[in-house]
């Protein structure tokens, strides 16, 4: 157990050096105002959820799922594991339970930032 706690977390650290250096690369490669660094590393993290999750589950490296796929990828993007849920819920054809899903997760989740900068800004007036 505590090695897959080991893992995870230098997965982890690897996910969020290559996110850092993404985000370094797209300052110097983008026209500043559009997060084309963010916008890239969703979408190649779930490129490539979607690849190892099948590599892995048709391979038998299930075991490395902890150390790509929560560490690397999750460190890497968290939009990553979220593509994924989404998907598994259309395989199991729960069309309704994935639409509310991502409603649900991006309105949510911008409601919850947009608190949190809300009472911030407030307790720190």
């Amino acid at each position: 157990m505590s090695m897959t706690f080991l893992s995870v977390a230098l997965g982890g650290a690897i996910g969020a050096i290559l996110r850092y250096g993404a985000g370094l690369l797209a300052l110097r490669m983008a026209t500043p105002g559009f997060p084309v660094a963010v916008l890239g590393v969703n979408v190649i993290g779930s490129f490539l959820m979607g690849a190892f999750a099948i590599w892995s589950l048709e391979r038998g490296h299930a075991a490395l799922n902890p150390f790509v796929m929560t560490g690397i990828l999750g460190g890497f993007t968290t939009f990553s594991a979220f593509s994924l849920e989404a998907w598994t819920l259309i395989e199991r054809g729960e069309v309704a339970a994935m639409l509310a899903y991502v409603g649900l997760s991006v309105g949510l989740s911008i409601g919850a930032l947009a608190l949190g900068i809300w009472l911030m800004k407030g307790m720190l007036a």
